[in-house]
């Protein structure tokens, strides 16, 4: 009989685990679909109240409802799409842009009543064009000379190139950066436009352009990550991508590590390898925060620096819970909740402009509670029967207790993110340029993709037109003095030159011939 029993009780055993099992596999499955099909916006579907409660047990004050912005008129409205416009249309424009004016004849002024006519005043109306080919080709016209007495022959040497025989014109290069990597249109694609605009060029010939390029823009991206590195908080990244060649003929993954200074510049770094060595060799002389997400190479690095605190990201300790949602959507609801409210605190830090001292009391009066509810609120979840340690909420729960101290590092620290979001919008340039050129042929190359979109991304986070900045810096970078290299990162740039930049022939010319 008890044979029986224990056989009975084995087989319950295996059917427990494989029901355990089989609910694993599934959600590895749904993830997977997800990340393929699934929509990739992590806003939540329900909208929060924030006059409700959180939790029973786990009250906290929540900020004051931000009100919808007005304007005073003569009576008080919604501010309308359009007050801001050149005409009803709705175009809108700044002064950078060429206005073509086209002066029309009214019929009745050339009649033979013209007489009865006189013009009072003028409607104007704008329409938005487009030029069908954007090259020119500068045609430069030097005299030859002719000494009387010695019969020797000059000539006014040519103007100044990015590099000798360049047939290209600065704009050109700069054409082809921006193209290439704000907008991610491959070369190829570049060259297809230009054939199709009359110009016959080697594909080979643009490659070499913006191989040669990017090298006179290398100390200006190693003053730009010095510059990062003496900030007080980083927060860093890691992002994959294919470059370089295998011995089996496939093409090996390498890494970007993008690193945002407190001057709001980012540095993308390039490891063939994920290892925390690369950080251990790029972050020589760092001393402050640390700001990244749970990926254990940065807790090994911090081990290694004594004067390196790790702080943690609550975005992606909130994506925990986010694959848990399905199996337990009440738990992770509640969960959601928690993390909401130091969210709406730090919308209302923004808010009212908050920063330094008054920072950190507002948030260690208010997200202090908040944050004390949601670890009380992960070790109550701990403590449940039902709950078996593969489950998706069990390693969520462990995810976030275990890196407890260095998710409540923002506490105490007004210059700590509280996520790292604002790296990851900087970052997106990678994975979009992978879907256009799809891969780096050597490390070299991924090396110099790195260099110009640490530029480039930095120039969009600062509001400079990043054409307009490589057109000065590719001029300017040759001549300069290599002990104020670091004037001509775009944070500086913008003050010191971006109010009149150097720009190419082509500005100059009002008339082509």
């Amino acid at each position: 009989m008890s044979k029986a029993l224990s056989k009975a009780k084995t087989r319950r055993q295996t059917v427990t685990d494989l029901e355990r099992e089989v609910a694993s596999l599934k959600h590895q499955l749904e993830w997977f679909q997800r990340q393929l099909f699934g929509r990739k916006s992590e806003k939540r579907q329900a909208e929060d109240i924030p006059e409700q409660p959180l939790l029973n047990g786990f009250d906290v004050d929540a900020p004051e409802p931000q009100e919808t912005p007005t304007e005073t008129v003569s009576y008080t409205r919604r501010k309308r799409r359009g007050d801001d416009c050149v005409n009803d249309s709705g175009l809108r424009f700044d002064a950078s842009v060429p206005v073509q004016v086209i002066q029309q004849s009214a019929p009745e002024l050339s009649g033979p009543d013209a007489d009865e006519y006189e013009v009072i005043s003028e409607k104007v109306t704008y329409r938005l064009a487009q030029r069908t080919s954007a090259y020119v080709v500068l045609k430069y016209v030097r005299p030859v000379l002719k000494h009387r007495t010695s019969a020797k022959l000059s000539s006014t040497p040519a103007p100044p190139a990015l590099w000798d025989n360049a047939i290209a014109d600065v704009s050109v290069v700069a054409g082809l950066l921006v193209d290439k990597f704000v907008y991610h249109l491959p070369l190829y694609r570049q060259h297809q436009r230009m054939g199709r605009d009359g110009i016959t060029l080697s594909r080979e010939t643009l490659t070499n352009w913006v191989h040669r390029a990017i090298p006179l823009l290398e100390p200006v991206y190693r003053a730009q990550l010095r510059h990062i590195l003496q900030s007080k908080v980083l927060c860093i990244d890691e992002t994959p991508v294919k470059a370089g060649r295998n011995k089996s003929g496939s093409m090996s993954i390498g890494w970007y590590w993008p690193i945002y200074g407190q001057d709001d510049e980012v540095a993308f770094t390039f490891s063939p390898s994920r290892g925390h060595q690369h950080l251990v060799d790029t972050l020589q002389g760092f001393s402050g925060t640390l700001l990244s997400d749970g990926y254990s190479a940065y807790t090994a690095y911090v081990r290694r620096c004594n004067d390196v605190e790790h702080a943690q990201c609550w975005v992606h300790l909130r994506r925990e819970f986010v694959r848990a949602e399905k199996a337990e959507p009440q738990a992770v609801n509640q969960a959601y909740d928690l993390i909401g409210a130091l969210y709406r605190i730090e919308s209302d830090i923004k808010q009212h402009a908050l920063t330094g001292e008054s920072k950190q009391a507002y948030r260690q009066s208010h997200s202090t509670p908040a944050v004390d509810a949601f670890f009380a609120w992960c070790k109550e979840q701990s403590h449940r029967m039902d709950l078996a340690p593969s489950e998706p909420l069990s390693k969520a729960l462990k995810y976030a207790m275990k890196r407890e101290h260095a998710l409540r590092v923002f506490l105490h620290n007004s210059d700590v993110a509280i996520d790292t979001n604002h790296l990851e919008r900087t970052l997106r340039v990678i994975p979009m340029g992978r879907k256009a050129w799809l891969f780096c042929w050597t490390e070299i190359g991924a090396k110099r993709v790195g260099i110009i979109q640490s530029l480039l991304t930095t120039c969009r986070i600062h509001g400079i037109n990043p054409s307009t900045y490589l057109i000065d810096v590719l001029q300017r970078v040759s001549t300069h003095p290599n002990e104020r290299i670091e004037e001509l990162t775009p944070r500086l740039w913008k003050n010191l030159y971006g109010d009149d930049p150097l720009r190419s022939d082509l500005d100059s010319i009002t008339t082509c011939q």
